[in-house]
Order: structure tokens, then C-alpha cells, then sequence
């Protein structure tokens, strides 16, 4: 009976109309930028991230994200308020940083396999420009080892430490996401994250409330859509 009423859950939580973020095209790529009112971004489509994993509302931490689109990179800009940074003393900008989830990231994690949710892209970036991408696949037991895959994508980050603001943006290549051609209506399976300060005062948010302890909760991801 038990078992049963699980599976009920499970199947109440894929069936769930999800939350849907847009999308919206645009007429050429740039070098991922930082600026919320560059040409590039101020009429992007948002969604805003304002409650940690468990569904809680985390004030001082409403995190705004933007995405657009080109005919071969998906981008992201991240607008995200802090009270205080938890920083890797000795970042590395050059090569990928293993791991950085242990510290201050903005994180988007996104699938094109809606057969097999377990399957599907992360990607991180810190407000010091650290990167990370991973190939996941969560039929393995160590899925973190999919940190070893290289996406091409490239990001960029800064900190207002006046405005106790810092923003990230990601321009990943459709190639690394799916093999279909992108395009208006298109949809992808997604969640966004952010984990922010030291050990003793961690916050995690998130777009979609994963109700678990791990981001890594598939059933939870909402949508994204590809609109003109």
C-alpha cells in the first residue's frame, strides 16, 4: 500500500502542469554580458527565484534571471543579491573549477530528454567567473563525475560590492543541449539555483522547490519555452 501511494506521488508530481520560463529570441550572439541594461538584456523575459529548496521564502535573496536566444547559444544572465560572499581564495578563471558548488554559484540545470529525466546538463558559475559544466546522469551513483565533459559554453561574472549585487551570464551552444535545431516553441526541461554564503549561514534558492536536500530532483524541473 505504501509503495502504491509513492507511486502515486511520483506520477502526481511528472503529470503537474510545470512552471514554464521564457525564452526570447534574438537577432545575434554577443559575449555573454553583465549589464541588466545593456541592449542585449533590458527586455529580456525573467523569472524570479525568491525560496530555498524547500519551498521557504529567503528575503534579502530574490534572484532575478533572464534568458535569451540566438540560432546556436541559450544565454542567461543571473541578478543576484547577497549579504555576504563565501569566495574561493584562490579562483581560477582559466580552466573549470571541480567542486564549486562548494561555494558562492548560480547554477542552471537543463535536459532536452524528456524520456529519461535522469539525464541532463549543469552549469555553474561563481561571482569571481569560476566555471563548472557536468554532464549528468543520475543512473550513475557518482554523477558528479560528469564534471569531466566540456560544453564550450563561456560565462561572465562581477560583484557591485556597493550594491551587494553580482551577476553572471551564460552563453552555452545548443549543440551541447540537444541535437534538434533550435527554434520558436522549442522546450527544454530546467530548474535554476543559487547557493550563497559561508557554511554557517547558507542559502540555498531555487527557481523550482526541490523538497530534498540535493538539487538533483528531476521530477521538480519546470519548463523552459523558445519564443520569437
Amino acid at each position: 500500500m505504501a509503495a502504491a501511494f509513492i507511486g502515486c506521488i511520483g506520477f502526481a508530481m511528472l503529470s503537474a502542469q510545470p512552471a514554464t520560463m521564457t525564452s526570447a529570441r534574438a537577432d545575434h550572439d554577443v559575449a555573454p554580458e553583465t549589464d541588466p541594461n545593456s541592449d542585449f538584456w533590458r527586455s529580456a523575459p525573467d523569472v524570479t527565484m525568491a525560496r530555498d529548496a524547500n519551498g521557504t521564502p529567503v528575503p534579502g535573496h530574490s534572484t532575478e534571471v533572464r534568458s535569451r536566444w540566438t540560432a546556436r547559444n541559450l544565454y542567461f544572465l543571473f541578478i543576484c543579491p547577497y549579504r555576504q560572499l563565501n569566495l574561493k581564495p584562490t579562483p581560477d578563471t582559466v580552466k573549470e573549477t571541480n567542486e564549486l558548488w562548494n561555494w558562492d554559484v548560480a547554477e542552471v540545470f537543463i535536459g532536452s530528454d524528456f524520456d529519461d529525466i535522469k539525464r541532463y546538463k549543469e552549469f555553474e558559475v561563481s561571482p569571481q567567473g569560476e566555471w563548472v559544466d557536468l554532464d549528468i546522469n543520475l543512473h550513475n551513483p557518482h554523477h558528479e563525475e560528469g564534471w569531466v565533459w566540456n560544453s564550450g559554453f563561456q560565462i561572465s561574472a562581477r560583484i557591485d560590492r556597493a550594491a551587494k549585487i553580482w551577476y553572471a551570464a551564460m552563453r552555452i551552444p545548443f549543440s551541447a543541449l540537444a541535437s534538434q535545431a533550435p527554434g520558436p516553441g522549442l522546450k527544454f526541461r530546467i530548474n535554476l539555483f543559487r547557493s550563497q554564503g559561508p557554511a554557517s549561514d547558507r542559502i540555498e534558492i531555487a527557481w523550482q522547490p526541490t523538497m530534498a536536500a540535493t538539487f538533483h530532483v528531476p521530477e521538480r524541473f519546470g519548463l523552459l519555452k523558445l519564443v520569437d
